[in-house]
């Protein structure tokens, strides 16, 4: 693999930074290099400062976090609404500046997989020009099959490298009576049998992604680093 990864989600609130954030935490606990970025982030910077925490603080804000909205929004809504222009080519450049100069860049996109940047580029097409495999988080309640199926089938029609699914438990074990327990029992092994392969990671409520990092580092120690 390439010394990146995109990381996506099926939705927004599905635990993307959360699980970038633990996976850098724990890569640098590993000996790797790693840091993480979210180049566009709308509404409130905690996510972009978590992920900037992760990192060990070694990029500054505007690094980790180069194109930011204040507004709620997808990129697309949230420039219109502040009348201002997204950067498509200050967020490549941070990509590439963290590429050239880290072992392992993971990065996290806003949103899902089909959030608009502008009107005609996209979330997805944001990760098929900076060329990383793509990793995709869903989070395990009610309805996380549909929307990781519809996920992967765009990813498939994108042409990108995917990396793997990630099951996320966003929250802690719902209650017998929950509409969301009978999903949350059965998701992963549901997931497993209807995509034909095994999940990168099923993340316990506040676990780290152990299997995911040792996946990485396999990963990254099996491939020659790329040429400038």
């Amino acid at each position: 693999m390439t010394n990146g990864l995109f990381i996506t989600g099926t939705s927004t609130n599905v635990g993307k930074t959360w699980v970038t954030a633990a996976l850098t935490r724990l890569l640098r606990q590993r000996g790797i290099d790693a840091v993480a970025l979210k180049p566009f982030c709308c509404g409130p910077r905690d996510d972009a400062e978590l992920l900037r925490e992760a990192s060990a603080s070694v990029l500054s804000i505007e690094e980790t976090n180069p194109v930011w909205f204040r507004a709620p929004a997808a990129p697309y809504v949230a420039a219109m609404v502040e009348g201002r222009h997204v950067d498509i080519g200050l967020a490549m450049e941070s990509v590439e500046s963290a590429r050239r100069r880290h072992e392992l860049v993971l990065v996290e996109g806003a949103g899902g997989w089909r959030v608009p940047i502008l009107r005609d580029f996209a979330v997805s097409d944001f990760a098929k020009s900076i060329g990383f495999p793509v990793a995709v988080v869903a989070t395990n309640r009610l309805g996380v099959l549909n929307h990781t199926r519809l996920t992967l089938e765009s990813i498939q029609q994108s042409r990108v490298q995917l990396f793997g699914t990630i099951l996320n438990d966003a929250e802690s074990a719902p209650a017998e009576n929950h509409e969301d327990h009978l999903a949350s029992l059965t998701n992963a092994s549901i997931l497993e049998d209807l995509l034909g392969c095994s999940l990168l990671d099923h993340i316990p409520w506040n676990g780290t992604p152990e299997r995911l990092a040792t996946l990485l580092i396999d990963q990254l120690h099996s491939t020659p680093p790329p040429s400038d």
